[in-house]
């Protein structure tokens, strides 16, 4: 049985011990090589010409949406899976424009990866659901007002409506109308999930 070559690039080297183990241990798959960040992992890439690198979408040096289009540049048959526990839509879109074909969560399900890294070394892609969410949010056009962001702000420090009116000098109607009005630019459905969206398109900074 021909093996799915690996390379494996995370800057931490607990985790680059537990894949290389996970790895290893399947029939279908050998590590052939490791990196500790992004310019280390393109290196290694044009030197052992891998058929798939999971890569760590923050490292140091070079982060994993330039290391992918860099490795992909110069080896279009070798396949990226990025991996995420923290990611922003942003850095997802980046590496997905980049050329990974696959993107996964950290602290997933071990088979969930393998499937991943089985998948796009057949040619396919594997995007998790929950990245594919990112991705879609992503594409939508938000424009929040200056005074909508400042009620967000306002609810994300845990202050009630009076508060937040009496902080802005505006009614408390004025500040129930605002946080409607942002829940409806982000698909939000109630009080407090418009922060979190709002941070994670990087449209809100607290």
């Amino acid at each position: 049985m021909k093996k799915i070559k690996i390379l494996v690039a995370d800057d931490h080297a607990f985790l680059r011990v537990g894949l290389n183990t996970m790895l290893n241990a399947q029939p279908d798959m050998a590590v052939v090589g490791e990196a500790s960040n992004g310019r280390d992992a393109v290196a290694r890439a044009k030197e052992l010409r891998p058929d798939v690198v999971v890569m760590d979408l923050i490292m140091p040096k070079l982060d994993g949406a330039e290391a992918t289009r860099q490795i992909v540049e110069v080896l279009p048959d070798t396949k990226v899976v990025i991996l995420t526990s923290y990611g922003t839509s942003s850095d997802l879109v980046r590496a997905i424009t980049n050329g990974a074909v696959g993107a996964q969560m950290k602290g997933s399900p071990v088979e969930t990866l393998l499937k991943a890294i089985r998948v796009v070394a057949s040619g396919g892609k594997a995007i998790a659901g929950e990245i594919q969410r990112f991705l879609r949010e992503d594409t939508t056009p938000t424009d929040l007002s200056k005074r909508q962001r400042e009620v967000l702000i306002g609810v994300s420090q845990g202050r009630t409506s009076d508060q937040i009116a009496v902080e802005l000098g505006i009614s408390v109607s004025a500040v129930k109308q605002h946080i409607t009005a942002a829940c409806e630019k982000l698909g939000a459905s109630s009080r407090a999930e418009p922060v979190t969206i709002a941070m994670r398109r990087n449209l809100l900074k607290i």
